[in-house]
């Protein structure tokens, strides 16, 4: 039975955020050197005429959403045009009731639609992940505005009181585990309450320089660190994720042996490998991590778990990846869009989840419940996310309970991107102790304090 909380979504409005990157950015075999954010604002409707708007925010990555020998333009004016179509269909979506509900029915009908007509006649179509990417703002700005109508946080309506169906409506257990979710909701899975802070992880791209003999001359002069010795010492980091090439195992090697003598050095103690989906073979991982262990013992000690190395399509690519994971944890990233494809990974191998909101808080939520459920470790992986995209990012890590903290990076690539926010949060665009601290993050929805944030938005 329909409850007295339900809501439908009355309009949506769309904005666009050029962002340019300070130092590049290297994803897989592209280079990022600037990112247009889309930032939506939803407006919903309760059966009493009530009415909220809600936030939602997220880079569209062209390189990590859509790797392709296409131009840059091409794709980004691609996925602009596909946020446009997004807001029309938002704002005419006519399913009423909890934002998991709603969220997931959009995503199973009416975003399939969407994206079928849009690739209609494309020699290359748009990859499924874009289309989510390009969904998850509408669907955060969902989330969002259901807890600022009811005013209460959207972290405590993922339940009973709020929902109208359990988890056994959407997620189907594995076949070798007693597990069920009949009468089990997300808040069952969630850390509540929430810590107030967060290990922070730092990206050490694949052009970065390491040490001063590799700078150019042509590095901004900003104020900011270069060298990750610097970074290190200004935000005392402990945690590094290395980019790695994938397609270059000396390349590879070297990396992180350098990385981890830094790291040694500055007194950080962990590191994490991103292949960035380049891996082909199981044993190009194995033989580094062995290589590893015999040589530089202590460092192949700091690598928590190791991130994505293999293609994103995990259907086409089915690689047992049993013998990866008996090394060290093993995290699904791009491959895993959904609970369903968590499943699957979970058959070949995998034994992790790297969750990120751009792929919809609704599926992040529903990945993270099938994954705990299972006994599947959970990280929560950015996007380079800056501005308002930055604080449901960090609250997904910090009701998730992931391996350790959260991956934050925005502050290295366009920290200025982010000043406005970051004077209502100061917490969360600067990393100090090694730690984001949450603790402005307060009222309801998703507590961006939104009326407190002045940036001048251009409706599309």
């Amino acid at each position: 039975m329909p409850k007295q909380t339900d809501v439908r979504v009355v309009d949506a409005s769309l904005y666009f955020l050029p962002v340019y990157t300070r130092v590049p950015l290297k994803f897989g075999t592209e280079t990022v050197t600037y990112v247009t954010c889309a930032r939506v604002r939803v407006m919903v409707e309760d059966g009493r005429g009530r009415r909220a708007e809600g936030w939602g925010e997220t880079p569209l990555s062209v390189q990590w959403v859509w790797p392709s020998a296409l131009s840059y333009d091409e794709r980004h004016e691609m996925l602009k045009a596909f946020c446009r179509t997004l807001a029309k269909a938002w704002a005419s979506f006519t399913e009423q009731g909890h934002p998991m509900e709603i969220g997931h029915a959009f995503m199973e009908g009416r975003l399939k639609e969407l994206a079928d007509a849009a690739n209609a006649g494309r020699t290359e179509p748009m990859p499924w992940l874009a289309a989510l990417v390009c969904c998850s703002a509408f669907d955060i700005a969902v989330h969002d505005a259901y807890g600022v109508l009811h005013g209460v946080e959207t972290y405590s309506t993922y339940n009973a009181q709020y929902m109208n169906r359990d988890l056994s409506a959407y997620l189907t257990p594995a076949d070798d585990v007693d597990v069920s979710f009949t009468g089990r909701y997300p808040e069952d899975y969630l850390v509540m309450p929430r810590p107030d802070t967060l290990p922070a992880w730092h990206l050490v791209g694949g052009l970065d320089p390491l040490n001063a003999c590799e700078l150019t001359g042509s590095e901004p002069d900003d104020g900011y660190p270069l060298l990750l010795r610097d970074w290190i010492q200004r935000d005392g980091l402990n945690c590094l994720k290395v980019k790695l090439r994938g397609n270059d195992a000396a390349w590879d090697y070297a990396r992180l042996v350098a990385v981890g003598e830094i790291a040694i050095e500055c007194g950080a103690d962990w590191l994490t490998t991103d292949f960035n989906c380049t891996v082909t073979e199981p044993a190009y991982v194995n033989a580094i991590l062995d290589r590893l262990v015999l040589e530089h013992p202590r460092i192949h000690g700091m690598i928590l778990y190791v991130e994505q190395p293999f293609p994103y399509d995990l259907e086409q690519h089915r690689i047992d990846v049993h013998s990866v994971s008996a090394r060290k944890p093993l995290f699904m990233d791009e491959s895993a869009h959904d609970w369903h494809l968590v499943k699957l990974g979970r058959s070949l191998g995998w034994t992790g989840v790297a969750l990120k909101t751009c792929k919809t808080q609704t599926g992040a939520l529903l990945s993270l419940c099938w994954a705990k459920a299972h006994g599947m470790t959970l990280m929560v992986q950015d996007l380079t996310n800056p501005m308002l995209a930055q604080v449901p990012h960090v609250l997904l890590a910090a009701h998730a309970g992931t391996i350790m903290g959260v991956e934050t990076n925005a502050m290295q690539f366009y920290p200025e991107a982010s000043n406005a926010e970051a004077k209502v949060h100061p917490g969360l665009y600067r990393r100090r102790d090694g730690h984001l601290d949450l603790r402005s993050i307060s009222g309801p929805g998703f507590g961006y304090c939104a009326s407190e944030i002045h940036r001048e938005l251009s409706i599309e």
